[in-house]
C-alpha cells in the first residue's frame, strides 16, 4: 500500500465513500435522507455547536499536552483554531485526514520542525482513536455478548486481537525490535507521567462523550425512540465507522454503518439513515468557526502582499 501514489490513494477513499453512500440511498430510498436533512431545527443546532465546543476545546487540549511532551509547547487559543480548521477541512474534503495533515504542517512551520509536529498530531489522534476503540468495546459488551450488537464487539475485539499479533510478529525480527524500540522511547515522552497520560485519556472520553451526544440530538430530532443505553450503544457504533478514512468528508462508512446498526436492533434501517443523515448536516454546521479560522488567516496573509502592492504602486 505505500506504494500507491497519493493521488490515486485519494481517488480510491473518494470512490469508496461515494459507492457506499450511493449504495445505501439506493437500497433505503431518499426518504430518509430528507427526513434528516429536515429534521435539524435550531435547537438542534445550538445543542451541536455545543457539544462540538466541548470536544474542541478537549481535543485541541489532548494535543497540546501531547505536543509538551515532545518538547514542543503548543498555546491553547492556537491548538484551539488549529483544531476546528482541521475539522471543517476533514469534513468537506474526501478522506477525513487532510485537516490534519494540514494541522501538523502549519504547526511544523510555526515551530520549526516538521516531523516532530507530525509526529506529535498522529500521537494524539492514535491516543483518541484507541480510547474510543476502548469505550465502544466496554458500551457493547456491557450491553451482552449475546445481544443483538453482539457482533460489533467481538469484531472489534478480533482487531484487537490482530494488531497484538502484529506486534509479536514485529518484535521477531531485529530491525521490527528496533523500531518498537525507539517508538515506546518517544512515546514515553509523552505518557510517561501519570498527569499526561490521565490528562489525554480524560479529554479523549470528553471527545467521544461530546461526539456521541451530537448523535444522540441528531436521533431525537429524527423521532427516534429508544431508551439511553440502547442510543448510546448506536452512537458509539456508527462513531467507530465514521472514524475510518474511507469516506467524503466522514460520509460513507458512516450511513452504511447506521442503516445497518438500526436494522439490526429493530428500529429500521430508515431511521438509521435519517438519524445519520441530520448528524452529518449538524457535523458540517457546528465544525464552521473552522472556515472562520480560514478566512481570518487567509486575510492576514493576504494583507502583506496588499500593503507591498500599494507601496510599489506609490
Amino acid at each position: 500500500m505505500s506504494r500507491v501514489p497519493p493521488r490515486v490513494g485519494r481517488l480510491i477513499q473518494l470512490g469508496f465513500g461515494a459507492v457506499v453512500v450511493a449504495s445505501t440511498v439506493a437500497l433505503i430510498g431518499t426518504g430518509p435522507v430528507l427526513r434528516g436533512v429536515l429534521a435539524v431545527s435550531p435547537l438542534a443546532i445550538l445543542l451541536a455547536l455545543a457539544f462540538t465546543a466541548a470536544a474542541t476545546l478537549a481535543a485541541a487540549w489532548r494535543w497540546r499536552t501531547v505536543s509538551a511532551g515532545l518538547g514542543a509547547p503548543l498555546p491553547m487559543a492556537v491548538a484551539v483554531a488549529a483544531y476546528y480548521r482541521s475539522q471543517f477541512v476533514n469534513t468537506v474534503l474526501p478522506g477525513g485526514v487532510i485537516g490534519d495533515v494540514h494541522r501538523a504542517y502549519r504547526q511544523g512551520m510555526r515551530a520549526g520542525g516538521l516531523v516532530g509536529s507530525a509526529r506529535a498530531v498522529a500521537t494524539e489522534r492514535l491516543a483518541g482513536q484507541v480510547v474510543q476503540g476502548a469505550i465502544t468495546l466496554a458500551v457493547l459488551a456491557a450491553l451482552g455478548l449475546t445481544g443483538p450488537l453482539a457482533a460489533l464487539a467481538w469484531s472489534g475485539a478480533a482487531v484487537l486481537g490482530g494488531v497484538v499479533v502484529a506486534l509479536v510478529v514485529a518484535a521477531a525480527t531485529v530491525r521490527g525490535r528496533r523500531l518498537l524500540v525507539r517508538e515506546l522511547s518517544l512515546l514515553r515522552q509523552t505518557f510517561g507521567s501519570a498527569r499526561a497520560s490521565a490528562s489525554i485519556g480524560a479529554a479523549s472520553v470528553v471527545v467521544v462523550a461530546a461526539h456521541s451526544a451530537t448523535f444522540i440530538v441528531a436521533c431525537l430530532a429524527v423521532g427516534v425512540v429508544a431508551s439511553p443505553r440502547e442510543l448510546l450503544a448506536l452512537a458509539v457504533v456508527v462513531l467507530a465507522a465514521a472514524s475510518l478514512p474511507l469516506s467524503i468528508g466522514g460520509w460513507g462508512p458512516r450511513e452504511a454503518t447506521a442503516a445497518a446498526a438500526f436494522a439490526v436492533v429493530g428500529m429500521g434501517a430508515g431511521a438509521g439513515l435519517a438519524a445519520s443523515t441530520a448528524f452529518g448536516v449538524l457535523t458540517i454546521i457546528s465544525v464552521l468557526p473552522g472556515l472562520v479560522v480560514l478566512i481570518v488567516e487567509w486575510t492576514a496573509a493576504r494583507a502583506p502582499v496588499a500593503a507591498l502592492a500599494e507601496r510599489s504602486a506609490a
